[in-house]
Parts: C-alpha cells; sequence; structure tokens
C-alpha cells in the first residue's frame, strides 16, 4: 500500500512540474504560461527597445579595415536591450532548420534578422506572425558564416581562420532571451521584383509577381534527388526583351520536395535568405500554399516592334559644366555640386574618352547635396508601351544614394521640381561595393503604367559633411526611351 502511495504521489508531481515549466511546452499558446508572462512584463519593466539595425549595426564584420572578414569578432551584448519582431519563417514543412527569421514589422518591414537555435519544430512555439522579443543581453550579433552578410544573434561564438561567427541558442537561452507576446498577426508579404532584393531584405517575407518556373524545368521536382542538401531552380519573370531570373531553394527535408513544378505562371510569397556559400540570394519557401502559378506563361516582346524615340550618350556636350543640353535640366536643389558632363577614364562603357553624365559631393564644404538631372519630356500617349534602359557606375563608394524618378505633373520649371509628384521607378543602381570602372544596366524599365506628358529624373542625395561619408559619386550614360511601333 505504501509503495502504491508513493507511485501515487510520484505521478502527481511528475503531472505538476511539468505543468509548471513553459519551457517544454511547444503548442501554439492563446495564453503565455505565468513565467513567460512574467519574464516579458520584467524585460519591458528593465530593459530598452532598439531598432534592428541599431542592433545590426553593433557588429563589424571588418574591424581592421581590410577588406577581409577573417578579423571579425561577433559583438557581446552587456546593455539591457531587446529588440521586437514578428516571425517571418516556418519550419512546419521543413524547409528552415533550427533557425528563425524575425522582421520589424507585420507589414511593410524596413529590417530583418536571423535567430540560430538550437531547436527543431519551432513553428509550434514561435508561429508565422508570432510577436516576439528577444533580449540581447547576454547573446552575440554577428554572422553564422563569414563573410555572408546576413546579420543573425546567437547564443555563442567560435573561431577559426576565416574569423569569428555566432552558434545557436541552447536550450535555456531560448527559454530566457526569445519571449512571446499573445500576439500573433497576419505578415503581409512585401511586394518587390527580383532586381530590387537586396541585403536589406534577407528575412522578410515577400510577394513577386509575374513569375514562373524557367522553361526547361517542366516535369521536374522542387527537389533534386541526386541532391544531398539543397536544390535550387530558377524563377524567371519576363522583362521586355529577356527575363529576370532569381533562385529558389528547396531542402532535401522539406515534406513538398517530391511535388511537381508548377507550369503556369503568377506568383510567389517566400522568405528571402542566401545560398549557404552566400554566393547569391534565394526564396524559400514556408510552405507551396504560397506559390499560385496557374496563369499563362508570359511572352517576351518582340525588339523589332519597338523603334528608338530618344537616346542621350552625353557625347558633344561642354565637360566641367553643368548639364543643360539637348532638352535635359539640372538644378542643385540644396548645395551648389550639380550634374556635370565629364570624360571617363574607365575602361568600359565603351572606354576611356567617353563623355558621361556625373554627380558627386566630394570637397563640396557642405552637410547636404541634392542635385536633379531630368530628362527631356516622353509624350506617354503616342504609343501603347514604353522603356526606360540606362547604365550606371560609382565612384568613392561612399554611401550617397541616387534615385530613378518619374513625373506626370512637373511644368518643366526648376522653381516647381521640389513640388512636384515624383516615383521612384525599379531600376537596377549600381551599388555602394561594386567595382568603380564597372558599368550596370539599369533593366527595361517600363512606363506604361503611366499616361500624359512624363519626366525621368536622377536624383542624387549626398553631402560632404566633416564625419560621415556620404559623398560618393554616380555617374550616368547612355539613356534611352524605347516605344512600341
Amino acid at each position: 500500500m505504501n509503495k502504491f502511495l508513493n507511485f501515487i504521489l510520484l505521478v502527481m508531481a511528475s503531472v505538476a512540474i511539468t505543468s509548471c515549466v513553459q519551457d517544454d511546452d511547444y503548442t501554439i499558446p492563446s495564453s503565455l504560461g505565468d513565467e513567460e508572462n512574467y519574464a516579458l512584463q520584467d524585460l519591458l519593466d528593465t530593459a530598452t527597445e532598439v531598432s534592428f539595425d541599431y542592433a545590426k549595426d553593433l557588429y563589424n564584420s571588418d574591424p581592421n579595415g581590410d577588406g577581409d572578414t577573417d578579423d571579425a569578432i561577433p559583438f557581446a551584448v552587456e546593455n539591457e536591450i531587446y529588440i521586437k519582431g514578428y516571425v517571418s519563417s516556418s519550419d512546419r514543412t521543413g524547409n528552415f532548420y533550427k533557425e528563425l527569421y524575425i522582421q520589424n514589422k507585420a507589414e511593410n518591414p524596413t529590417s530583418a534578422i536571423k535567430v540560430v537555435l538550437d531547436q527543431v519544430s519551432n513553428y509550434n512555439q514561435f508561429n508565422k506572425g508570432r510577436e516576439v522579443y528577444i533580449k540581447l543581453t547576454g547573446l552575440f550579433i554577428g554572422e553564422e558564416r563569414t563573410g555572408s552578410g546576413v546579420y543573425t544573434i546567437g547564443g555563442g561564438t567560435e573561431f577559426d581562420q576565416y574569423g569569428g561567427t555566432v552558434t545557436s541558442l541552447n536550450f535555456n537561452q531560448i527559454a530566457q532571451n526569445v519571449l512571446r507576446s499573445n500576439t500573433t498577426e497576419e505578415i503581409v508579404p512585401l511586394n518587390i521584383t527580383f532586381a530590387e532584393i537586396t541585403n536589406q531584405h534577407v528575412g522578410m517575407f515577400v510577394q513577386i509577381d509575374g513569375v514562373e518556373f524557367a522553361d526547361n524545368l517542366a516535369g521536374l521536382q522542387y527537389f533534386d534527388p541526386i541532391e544531398v542538401y539543397d536544390t535550387s531552380r530558377t524563377l524567371q519573370s519576363c522583362s521586355g526583351f529577356g527575363y529576370d531570373t532569381f533562385l529558389l531553394e528547396t531542402s532535401s527535408f522539406a515534406d513538398f520536395k517530391e511535388m511537381d513544378l508548377p507550369l503556369g505562371n503568377g506568383s510567389i510569397q517566400a522568405v528571402v535568405s542566401k545560398t549557404f556559400d552566400a554566393s547569391n540570394f534565394v526564396l524559400a519557401l514556408n510552405s507551396v500554399d504560397d506559390v499560385a502559378m496557374d496563369g499563362d506563361r508570359c511572352s517576351l516582346l518582340d525588339l523589332d516592334e519597338f523603334v528608338t524615340l530618344f537616346e542621350e550618350d552625353f557625347e558633344g556636350m561642354p565637360t566641367g559644366s553643368a548639364i543643360s543640353s539637348n532638352g535635359w535640366t539640372s538644378y542643385a536643389e540644396v548645395g551648389s555640386y550639380n550634374w556635370r558632363a565629364l570624360t571617363t577614364t574607365d575602361e568600359g562603357n565603351p572606354g576611356p574618352g567617353n563623355t558621361i553624365a556625373s554627380m558627386g559631393a566630394y570637397n563640396s564644404s557642405t552637410d547636404e547635396n541634392i542635385a536633379w538631372l531630368i530628362s527631356p519630356s516622353i509624350d506617354l500617349d503616342a504609343q501603347n508601351t514604353e522603356f526606360v534602359n540606362f547604365q550606371s557606375s560609382n565612384s568613392f563608394s561612399d554611401d550617397s544614394e541616387l534615385e530613378v524618378l518619374i513625373s506626370t505633373d512637373w511644368d518643366g520649371t526648376t522653381a516647381n521640381i521640389a513640388t512636384a509628384t515624383w516615383t521612384a521607378l525599379p531600376a537596377i543602381i549600381v551599388g555602394d561595393d561594386e567595382y568603380y570602372e564597372d558599368w550596370f544596366d539599369s533593366g527595361l524599365i517600363n512606363l506604361s503604367s503611366y499616361s500624359g506628358t512624363a519626366y525621368v529624373a536622377f536624383k542624387y542625395i549626398g553631402g560632404f559633411p566633416p564625419s560621415g561619408n556620404i559623398d560618393g559619386t554616380f555617374e550616368i550614360d547612355n539613356y534611352k526611351v524605347l516605344g512600341e511601333n
């Protein structure tokens, strides 16, 4: 009898212990356990919330400034700070492994970050859309693989000849540092194009429209059975006379890996990630439910059906002075530096001696420089479809900005440039890290959604303050407007 009583007491104690410990409860809670509620409230009472970008900036992948990451040291967080975000990834289908991606807003996010944790089936605890608070105190911010450019929160560090990296949060760190609220939001995918995806989008849940799998993939599955870990399949979207392409990566553990790729055109919703070696951006599916490709495949345009409406290579323009000929308008909104025609020494485009449009704030002696270069007008009602195309390059790579904009209500006077309505165009623009002699094609920028008289503007934003580097130079050449016959 005593043995039976002892057994009953032991069972009751086990039940009591299990019901009190929230760390082992991976179900999606409608209300959180007391321990997690208390921990979250204590965090809110005692720590300071910081932005995702603030947290990312704590990590310096190249502290010696030599261009290599072999000296990278993950940042050890000591202050009482935390970030709040929403889970954008889900490992429910097995396509993510021991990782979470968190974005700073459920809709229209501006930043995201990766969390590596030594735990599987995270979707039960950290479901997609779950609002989470990550206590950064005692954790590390760095990269899981040096040079990847993927900002990651980890629980420890390790070092080798390639530099320092972060390691996964352990069981106790997950319980103490990754805290849920009762809120689960709908994650509204950020609608962008392939060309717009940058490092800033890694970890975000996005939607790409007008996409299909490449022509040569018909009859294949998401995963190639001869692969061991991951399979990359090419996505494509019609971009005028050619295709924009991107990779979709599927894990060998994904439960949809043997499903056939859809044959039609449509949309895909996925998380932006990178390949293991960080050489390419990829999309990673949370679920095949996020693939809707049952429309007709897209058709490329026929170049023979288009004519050049306007083109400008800036040759013959006076060099060293503000551009003002051939219908172009240059305007210094802030500061005195302006767009000028200059002779390039670059080996490309097509070589030394070529005349280009250039704007840079170096030695401008002002904290801010804003300069506009605006094209001649385009009559968008004279033909069915128009495309703009140009090439861009840079110098100094010092965090200045170049925007490509369109307006249909500007009256052509410099006095009203700032008050006109300007809309960003999805152009490919040279990045800060590119070699200064390389030139990058903008792609064909479709203007068919606009009507009336339009102007295309290149807006430079930079400066030459006593501290900070925002004085880089941007260069433009070979501007064209194509129209359908």
